[in-house]
């Protein structure tokens, strides 16, 4: 009996051992808010734009101080328009914050000027890890106004919505593959709850894509009337169909120059691209048809300009309509 009463105690001890040793390891929750005010001085060219917000923490952990360890990866730059910090009823924390954040993203412009883009949020405090500190949603309210895109006449903006099926908070990690220098973490491996924002935005883009492309257009349109010059006046047509080209050019550089460099084809290129090849086929064209005017085959020579001329124009819309209807 003494010998089981023994065990017994023995067994409550290292019940008891353990749960304490549990409470020691659990992560203090950190409960997170964020409201979104403006979002503005969208650059494109340099990748960034520029957003204010006011986000808050509730955590009972004195040492977290995020008026001093607060971290956002993708800013590059972070200001503190406004801080407080209180002490509520049960001795927790409340750190409210407003700040301004230049920030550095990905612009998907394969699909430009009919593009989508996300923009990405996250919040991590640079002192504790994953082990001491974990996030939690407030879901309480909106996180952002209706009027922080458009709402303020900003010419940056102008035309960009905020798409709310897109709006996305969530609290998840973010992996280093290092130990930052600390000896005592033998594998350079560390991960830091994160407080994650994904905004998508979208905007009235058939404006946006008439004032970038109608110079184009024009251009192509100038090659094309070269069809209803006389054979006779060689010279008028030829410099037409060269003017154009050079038009278009031109108008691909100027377009290029307001966007990011990409390796890839994006519409700018194909619709610049498809243009240019049809407008060369007008020159081929021309030089076909005055090739067979000097050998005095003049009907044949007629005919063929005029067949010409309507297949190089269906042809030219539908790969047009094709292409743009795929990007949409």
């Amino acid at each position: 009996m003494i010998k089981n009463r023994i065990l017994l105690c023995i067994l409550l001890l290292n019940i008891g051992g353990t749960t304490s040793l549990v409470a020691e390891t659990q992560a203090d929750s950190v409960r997170t808010g964020i409201y979104i005010t403006s979002i503005h001085d969208i650059d494109f060219r340099e990748r960034e734009y520029t957003i204010n917000f006011w986000l808050w923490f509730n955590y009972k952990n004195a040492d977290f101080d995020f008026a001093k360890y607060l971290e956002i990866p993708q800013a590059k730059t972070v200001n503190t328009l406004y801080s407080a910090v209180d002490t509520l009823e049960d001795s927790s924390l409340y750190v409210l914050l407003k700040l301004q954040c230049v920030m550095k993203d990905s612009w998907k412009i394969d699909n430009f000027p009919f593009n989508h883009q996300s923009l990405r949020l996250s919040i991590e405090n640079a002192q504790f890890d994953k082990s001491a500190l974990v996030f939690s949603k407030d879901t309480s309210g909106q996180i952002y106004d209706k009027h922080a895109l458009a709402g303020y006449g900003i010419d940056s903006t102008k035309g960009w919505h905020i798409d709310p099926d897109s709006v996305k908070v969530s609290v998840g990690t973010k992996d280093y593959e290092t130990n930052f220098g600390d000896a005592s973490v033998t594998i350079p491996h560390m991960v830091y709850s994160a407080y994650k924002v994904k905004i998508g935005i979208k905007r009235d883009a058939w404006p946006l894509f008439w004032k970038i492309f109608i110079g184009m257009y024009i251009a192509f349109l100038i090659a094309y009337v070269s069809f209803f010059i006389h054979l006779d006046h060689i010279d008028a047509r030829f410099g037409l169909t060269v003017g154009a080209l050079f038009a278009v050019v031109g108008n691909k550089y100027i377009i290029e120059s307001a966007l990011p460099e990409s390796s890839s084809f994006t519409l700018v290129d194909w619709l610049h691209g498809l243009t240019l090849l049809f407008i060369f086929s007008v020159i081929v064209s021309t030089t076909y048809v005055l090739w067979l005017k000097k050998r005095n085959e003049l009907e044949k020579a007629n005919r063929l300009d005029k067949d010409l001329s309507i297949t190089l124009f269906v042809i030219y819309i539908i790969s047009n309509v094709f292409m743009i209807y795929g990007a949409t």
